[in-house]
């Protein structure tokens, strides 16, 4: 089997590097894609079981597998991609770089793929897992949130345990089971979240993580809780509040909780359903209308977040009020 010539990639943090478009403004892929030759191929032949192609987040694609024994021939990584076996224990060789290695897979075990890498892949058995595809541009812009300049580089990990990694894949895969259920700005936190984790971990800095600083001034929270109120029949994202103050979205979020004790998502959630609450006590408005003016998707959502802020449905609680 040909083996690979890299195993290792690396990605330009700094400021001045025009290379990476901003987020918002490249074009995601549908699938977790790799190059073989001069074609872009899916990392897995056949369909997921799950995938996040109607998923309001950015920068990260998520697919969940249940792949059977197969081989993925020589191929090149253009995003980082982080994997999490869910189910199964298997046999995997690997080639890359000259080397070859055999390892026993099972649930839990993590492999880590920068960008860059080329590899190629056998599984001799079936398995689940749940893959994400990382852009540069979301690990770009986590780590000058994080006040990172200069060059981040991860090595190549083919088996490594992380909880903290394994946690937020798992909830990243429950909520596109669940339809994206949670919304655009849980899934900003978590995608915030992971890259951090990532950068913290296992990138290879040339600058030293700044301190973590304290909360929101009063002037500036207040700013973003009048912004919350008055839009919260709208979709809110991590952008918008962190802008108020023009700050980053990774110290907003944590000076955020520093100031209130929860994230903004908790915040919002509590809020929607104080809303909610009030409405509910309006005998002539409907379930729907009241979801939809408290900032829900819909009527399923509003019930789903509603009971798990309450312990009980909107029905009941309006019953009982």
């Amino acid at each position: 089997m040909k083996q690979g010539a890299t195993a290792r990639g690396s990605m330009n943090l700094s400021s001045s590097g025009a290379m990476v478009p901003h987020i918002s403004e490249q074009v995601e892929a549908k699938r977790l894609f790799v190059r073989i030759g001069d074609r872009h191929v899916p990392l897995f032949e056949a369909q997921p079981i799950l995938d996040s192609l109607k998923s309001p987040w950015h920068g990260l694609i998520l697919e969940k597998h249940h792949h059977m024994g197969c081989e993925i021939p020589v191929h090149d990584h253009e995003t980082l991609c982080l994997h999490l076996q869910t189910g199964g224990q298997v046999d995997m060789e690997w080639f890359c770089s000259g080397k070859s290695g055999m390892l026993r897979s099972t649930p839990g075990s993590m492999m880590l793929l920068p960008a860059g890498t080329r590899d190629s892949v056998i599984w001799h058995g079936s398995a689940q897992r749940i893959v994400a595809g990382i852009e540069p541009a979301l690990l770009k812009n986590a780590a000058e949130q994080m006040e990172i300049k200069g060059f981040c580089d991860f090595n190549l990990r083919w088996a490594f345990r992380d909880q903290q990694l394994e946690m937020l894949l798992v909830e990243m895969n429950r909520e596109m089971r669940s339809g994206w259920s949670m919304g655009g700005l849980y899934g900003d936190l978590l995608g915030m979240a992971l890259s951090v984790a990532l950068i913290r971990r296992y990138g290879e800095l040339s600058t030293r993580i700044p301190p973590a600083k304290g909360g929101l001034s009063r002037l500036h929270l207040n700013r973003v809780l009048t912004y919350i109120e008055e839009n919260l029949n709208k979709e809110i994202r991590l952008e918008d509040l962190a802008e108020l103050n023009s700050i980053s979205r990774f110290h907003f979020a944590r000076s955020f909780r520093d100031s209130l004790g929860e994230t903004p998502y908790q915040f919002i959630l509590k809020k929607r359903v104080q809303r909610a609450k009030a409405l509910l006590q309006l005998p002539r408005t409907s379930i729907a209308e009241i979801a939809k003016i408290s900032g829900f998707s819909d009527a399923s959502q509003f019930t789903r977040m509603f009971r798990k802020i309450t312990g009980v449905t909107p029905q009941t609680w309006r019953r009982n009020a």
